[in-house]
């Protein structure tokens, strides 16, 4: 992380009335619409917001000199630009080369990263995969990617993988023009808050598997669910390395002074970050759920391949006693008791019947059958 000494530019008017929130918590999981990278280039949307309100269309590489002119900002989205393309955009916006490279590749950890009077924000996007059954190779958690570079007058959102789009974000953001007028940090927190929003909906929605599989493995019938736990183990952790990492970022905007975030937005963040902590100890929790329910699968397993072996070792007993018997007269020796008795033959049998009895009463109660 890198800082100069280059002054800040002038901070946008505030609203003189606290802005309204930006909207109600969901109640349900989103439709899932996934975005496509448009034929003509990455560039999704760019406009220039004057006091709130959007101005006429702007082509990127005028945007920012349109919105100093004016005094307001601009909000370019893109989406999985490539190296070129987010070149010509970083030597325009003068955006630092090493967080340039971060956006074009992605697969970064959430963080915030400070280059002179700008900032750069990784956050980790998350969606539940639907499916029907949970097998042992189902995918749960789908992950991409938002990068944000906020500075004086601009805000650049990158987006990487099939979700998580800005449009609908966009749109109900210039419905609300007091929170868009408290500059470029009310979109940071529109994209922090939407991408925790989704966190919650994806922690719900695992959380109904986890649910799932502990009904399975304490049932009545006999399950072999390691497969299925490990797996939703694994995806797990998919969530939580995209939630955990983002409480630093989130604590540092909410609690720190930062040039090009005004002191207004703080107590946004600091909601934003009460959300964070929330599904991040949620999926802790069911993380170690998980781990108590894979060991009670596993000791399960165990427990019922000991009460197997029990019902084998005794059948066997059983089994041995008439086994013995008749290879004891089946040694063809001239000399043997009640060869020549008439009752000989049905008294062995009967020895042996009752010795099975005896044999199965006994095993029965000690459990073994």
């Amino acid at each position: 992380m890198s800082t100069g000494d280059t002054p800040p530019a002038a901070p946008l008017p505030l609203a003189p009335a606290a802005p309204p929130t930006l909207r109600p918590r969901p109640a349900g999981r989103r439709p899932r619409t996934p975005p496509r990278r448009p034929e003509t280039g990455a560039v999704i949307d760019c406009a220039v917001y004057v006091d709130g309100r959007r101005q006429a269309a702007v082509a990127p590489q005028d945007a920012l000199r349109v919105a100093e002119g004016c005094g307001g900002y601009v909000w370019l989205g893109l989406y999985a630009p490539t190296e070129a393309e987010l070149e010509a955009i970083a030597e325009e916006y003068g955006l630092h080369p090493l967080a340039v490279e971060d956006a074009v590749y992605a697969h970064q950890r959430p963080k915030l990263e400070r280059y002179d009077d700008a900032l750069f924000m990784v956050l980790k996007t998350a969606t539940y995969v639907e499916h029907e059954e949970l097998t042992a190779t189902s995918e749960v958690v789908d992950t991409g990617e938002v990068m944000v570079f906020l500075g004086p007058r601009y805000v650049i959102t990158v987006r990487h993988g099939e979700h998580s789009g800005l449009a609908d974000l966009r749109q109900r953001l210039e419905e609300q023009r007091e929170l868009l007028c408290l500059g470029p940090s009310a979109v940071l927190y529109a994209v922090a808050d939407l991408v925790v929003d989704s966190f919650v909906e994806v922690a719900g929605a695992v959380e109904e598997d986890v649910e799932e599989l502990e009904a399975s493995v304490f049932s009545p019938e006999r399950t072999d669910d390691v497969g299925r736990l490990y797996q939703l183990k694994r995806e797990l952790l998919s969530l939580r390395r995209a939630v955990s990492p983002l409480e630093v970022p989130l604590q540092t905007l909410a609690e720190r002074p930062v040039d090009v975030v005004p002191g207004a937005m703080r107590s946004y963040f600091r909601d934003v970050l009460d959300h964070a902590i929330r599904v991040r100890d949620q999926v802790a929790g069911m993380d170690e759920l998980l781990t108590s329910i894979l060991q009670a699968s596993l000791a399960r397993t165990q427990m019922a391949d000991n009460e197997d072996m029990r019902k084998i070792s005794a059948y066997a007993g059983i089994i041995a006693v008439p086994t013995a018997i008749a290879g004891i007269y089946g040694m063809n020796f001239e000399y043997m008791p009640e060869l020549d008795e008439k009752w000989g033959y049905p008294a062995v049998l009967l020895v042996i019947f009752t010795a099975i009895v005896l044999l199965y009463r006994g095993f029965k109660r000690n459990g073994w059958l």
